[in-house]
């Protein structure tokens, strides 16, 4: 076994099966390669193209189909796409190929998660599915796959391409051996297609994919997938120059055996904050999860640096710590929330069994190095991207009263739920928590008012003191709407005197 500075080596061994209790325990981290079954010292000179290992391994039958030959068309003639994808491709494609050649699978599956997401692990769908290969959030779950406020493993790429090859082998095997049926259920769902070909049986017709009666994003599905095979297999055949895919190891995953601070990781390996995320696409937030596991994917001509660099820091110091006195009448919720925490971190950080705290008393948070702003791909920080982008219309900011939906609001701003989702980040089916910010972008110069058995029409009397933000938050309310049932400037003092209109929950009214 290849070793270097006391660190063992493994090869694409996924973070899951490389975690054990007793890691954490040991002065020496591990580097899983992704490499299966080669040491880095015998990697060879003068790696070939994946794509010209693709094209000569592909089996799938390519057929010639009105279907596929208008997803064809399209390729051919948007040629910037594909390059786009596939340089982007560079930093995953080679694990997920060295995956599939490890399973016996085919390795036509590698061009998936470019139908799936243009190889973004950042993509995030109407339908609630995310990273490399759209998983949907039950899907993941029943595939083991970890999801939680730190962590979505729906993006890790190691994590999602376990779980989805996982559920393709799942499909091959439920669809007796027919894979573009199985590629078919991994769009629609297994029992769609299922169905399908109970029906074509029952009235004695074929049941390969090409007589099923499917949805018709479905329809479309695999003939891309298709398309995009015959594209890689013959480029030149359709005019077309697809960049090299160089075919050797991008990435190492390291167990560091505690949480850590990503700022922190980013400077210890010598790169940028946001190269540690496109490499650790998973993480929600500035930190690793504090319950772990405890991996992080670093490139692999640092990784070794970084490890050796991180064994000189303590895990006591890889994140930064707040000493939080408690105040009269304060909630835990409270804290974690002014922290950008979890209560469940503040718990397990001041070893506490449950959410009880006494004033007077101090905890020790962990927090963030630098400004939450410097962490650019995390949640917070993609969200407020996506918010901020300018959009026709006027921006208004929404905050979720309680009862509303996606439809109550979207109905309330004349527009669509997918666009008050797509502005926000989210998907219609999301959960809507009361007290959300939302960001709507709307051309209605009067936004009618819900009439709900508990919103009630106000005037009120401008006090000395008062603002816009000192009534809003009274009335629980929000300044645009302050600004727009009254049709005033947000910059302008108030008056003593002035009178203002305002439609308030009088359940959300209290003290």
């Amino acid at each position: 076994m290849f070793s270097v500075m006391y660190l063992s080596i493994l090869l694409f061994a996924s973070p899951g099966v490389a975690e054990n209790p007793a890691a954490a325990a040991s002065p020496a981290l591990t580097l899983i390669s992704p490499v299966a079954g080669m040491s880095l010292e015998s990697t060879p000179v003068g790696p070939e193209d994946v794509l010209a290992k693709l094209r000569r391994s592909f089996h799938l039958t390519y057929t010639e189909h009105r279907r596929t030959a208008a997803e064809l068309q399209w390729f051919a003639k948007h040629p910037d796409y594909l390059q786009r994808v596939f340089t982007r491709a560079q930093r995953y494609l080679p694990y997920i190929v060295a995956e599939l050649e490890r399973r016996d699978m085919p390795l036509e599956l590698a061009l998936l998660p470019i139908v799936e997401s243009a190889y973004d692990p950042f993509a995030y769908s109407h339908g609630r599915a995310a990273g490399l290969w759209q998983m949907i959030p039950g899907t993941a779950r029943r595939f083991g796959v970890q999801q939680n406020w730190w962590y979505d493993g729906r993006r890790d790429v190691v994590d999602s391409t376990r779980a989805a090859l996982d559920y393709l082998e799942y499909l091959h095997k439920l669809n007796n051996g027919d894979w573009l049926n199985a590629i078919a259920s991994y769009n629609s769902g297994e029992g769609n297609v299922l169905r399908a070909v109970r029906r074509n049986t029952r009235a004695n017709k074929p049941t390969d994919f090409w007589n099923l009666q499917l949805p018709k994003e479905t329809i479309m599905y695999v003939p891309k997938l298709l398309a995009l095979v015959e594209i890689v297999s013959d480029p030149a055949k359709y005019n077309l120059t697809l960049p090299v895919v160089v075919d050797e190891p991008q990435f190492v995953v390291t167990e560091i055996g505690s949480q850590i601070d990503l700022a922190l990781a980013a400077e210890l390996a010598g790169i940028d904050v946001d190269t540690v995320y496109q490499y650790n696409p998973g993480y929600n937030r500035w930190s690793t999860d504090p319950a772990g596991p405890h991996n992080l994917v670093m490139p692999i001509d640092v990784a070794e640096d970084f490890v050796a660099a991180l064994q000189e820091v303590p895990k006591r110091e890889r994140v930064r710590w707040q000493r939080h006195k408690v105040k009269t009448g304060e909630a835990i919720s409270q804290i974690a929330l002014k922290y950008h925490t979890t209560v469940a971190t503040i718990r397990a950080a001041n070893n506490l069994r449950g959410n009880t705290i006494r004033a007077g008393h101090h905890l020790m948070i962990p927090v963030a190095t630098k400004p939450l702003s410097a962490y650019s791909k995390s949640a917070d920080a993609r969200l407020a991207k996506t918010q901020n982008r300018r959009r026709a219309g006027n921006k208004l900011e929404h905050v979720v009263r309680r009862g509303e939906s996606f439809w109550s609001i979207s109905r309330r701003y004349n527009i669509t739920t997918r666009q008050l989702a797509a502005w926000n980040s989210m998907a219609p089916g999301d959960t809507l928590p009361v007290g959300r910010k939302l960001v709507v972008w709307t051309n209605v110069a009067t936004v009618s008012v819900p009439h709900t058995s508990t919103t009630r029409k106000l005037r009120y009397t401008v006090r000395r003191g008062d603002s816009l933000y000192v009534i809003a938050n009274r009335f629980r309310v929000t300044i645009s709407d302050l600004v727009r049932w009254n049709k005033i400037d947000r910059n302008k003092i108030l008056r003593p005197g002035q009178k203002l209109t305002m439609y308030v929950d009088v359940t959300a009214q209290s003290s």
